[in-house]
């Protein structure tokens, strides 16, 4: 809109202003909406303004994809919101284009006699997506050697009958058709050296999406750190450069470059490393890639929450040797992995934790590991949404852990041991609500224990008093 209408710039920078966080996922889309695009639009439209740009009819804005919004709730609100804007409004010179499969929570807002709907089911998209597959066969053919030289020497290509058997493999998905041309005219690679004219006859005996993502994916699965890059594109709430994907997992950008180039045909892969985003190409990946029976061997387990939850805290940690460019989502979003880890269904909770301890992928520094560990469960214990709802087996299982690890971490030799004594535990976010936790004497005595271990070291290494968080001091012996 911006582009369209100049004048909207100050209206939309003001609202940045007032609003730092209003293109986060916390802010809703009709909110979104509203302080981004409908109130600039009104603000210059009271202003008389827009005699001032060469549009001869109404604005309009095209929503695509609608139904690709996971979060239904959201998209009830966000159309009711464009529903009441316009009813306020009825004279604007707007409009807004909806494209979505109409699903219920969608159908449910949009009959209304507000809304001019157009059903599309009774049309054929094959003659879209033949149009969409000559033209682009075409412009690729006019750039590949390899292509140029096969025409020269054998005609065509491809031929009509592989267009037509390609065309009614595709079924009229254009999610499809977009991801199989992407697929056949991907460069070769070491372990994928076939050219695209041997490669689309493969296209045909795959299954759909899943037998084209299984077989994309293959070509990367040999490489350094597939697995972990891989996982942390399905999960990371927030799309990062690749050079945030490499600090976060604690690898090279060289290393990650190599597996994303050859996963094109299905992952967007920026032209920079420090900017642009790496994203999917379609939400469809995501399903796949987290239903097991789907994706079998390339299945990204809830469990990699626990790994990323390591390595945003690790990040957060690290963050007094300078700036980091993922240091604002390790911040933000470090507890919500741990969440997503510990309510996943058939977690073995302290299992997952030992893999990540003996993980050789991850190089997991033992410092980070105690000290992470220590604070995880000390949000899990005292978080008060949370630590009502354990029972009390969990709960002094997770005191006598978070104990354990913070003796562990407080006699580590270690210079770092500070800045997490110092920003590690976020007590003021707890409140003063005191959770009641019954269990033996003997327990007691291991708490106890390790507390006095960990007092004692912080005092002797770090000079550091007064750390033992107030809500250990409250413990009492069993009467």
């Amino acid at each position: 809109m911006a582009a369209a209408l100049p004048a909207t710039v100050p209206f939309i920078e003001a609202a940045m202003s007032a609003e730092p966080g209003l293109l986060t996922n916390h802010v809703s889309l009709a909110t979104q909406l509203d302080r981004l695009i409908l109130s600039p639009f009104r603000s210059v439209l009271n202003e008389e303004v827009l005699g001032e740009t060469p549009a001869k009819g109404p604005f309009l804005i095209i929503i695509d994809g609608l139904d690709e919004c996971e979060d239904k709730g959201g998209v009830e609100e966000f159309i009711d919101h464009i529903l009441n804007f316009f009813e306020e409004h009825p004279t604007i010179p707007l409009r807004i284009f909806i494209a979505s499969r109409v699903e219920q929570h969608i159908r449910a807002c949009l009959e209304t006699d507000a809304v001019v709907l157009g059903n599309l089911d009774g049309h054929s998209a094959r003659r879209d997506i033949e149009k969409f597959l000559e033209a682009s066969f075409l412009i690729v053919a006019k750039k590949d050697r390899v292509i140029r030289a096969y025409v020269r020497e054998r005609g065509s290509w491809p031929t009509p009958l592989d267009m037509d058997k390609l065309i009614k493999h595709i079924n009229g998905s254009f999610v499809l058709a977009s991801t199989m041309f992407k697929y056949i005219t991907q460069a070769p690679t070491q372990k994928d050296p076939t050219t695209p004219m041997e490669r689309l006859p493969l296209t045909l005996e795959m299954n759909g999406l899943d037998g084209l993502y299984t077989q994309t994916l293959t070509r990367s699965d040999h490489l350094p750190h597939f697995r972990n890059i891989i996982s942390a594109v399905a999960l990371l709430e927030e799309p990062h450069p690749i050079v945030g994907i490499a600090g976060l997992l604690g690898v090279a950008a060289f290393e990650v470059i190599p597996v994303l180039l050859n996963l094109q045909a299905i992952i967007h892969v920026p032209g920079t490393d420090e900017e642009g985003e790496v994203t999917l190409c379609h939400t469809s990946l995501r399903d796949f890639l987290t239903t097991e029976s789907r994706s079998k061997g390339f299945f990204v387990p809830p469990s990699f929450h626990l790994h990323l939850s390591y390595h945003c805290f690790a990040s957060l940690i690290e963050r007094r040797y300078g700036w980091l460019p993922n240091s604002g989502y390790c911040g933000e979003y470090f507890d919500g992995h741990w969440q997503s880890f510990k309510d996943s269904e058939d977690c073995n909770f302290l299992q997952e934790i030992e893999q990540l301890k003996a993980s050789q992928t991850l190089a997991v520094d033992a410092l980070h590991y105690h000290t992470f560990l220590c604070s995880m469960f000390f949000y899990t214990l005292f978080l008060i949404e949370s630590a009502p709802l354990l029972e009390d087996t969990s709960k002094w299982r997770l005191l006598t852990n978070c104990t354990n690890q913070l003796a562990l971490a407080a006699e580590f030799p270690d210079s770092w041991i500070r800045p997490w004594l110092e920003q590690g535990l976020y007590y003021a976010n707890f409140g003063d609500s005191l959770h009641r936790v019954s269990f033996t004497e003997d327990t007691y005595e291991t708490i106890q224990y390790d507390l006095q271990r960990a007092s004692t070291a912080i005092h002797a290494n770090v000079c550091f008093s007064n750390f033992i968080p107030y809500y250990f001091m409250q413990l009492k012996a069993p009467m």
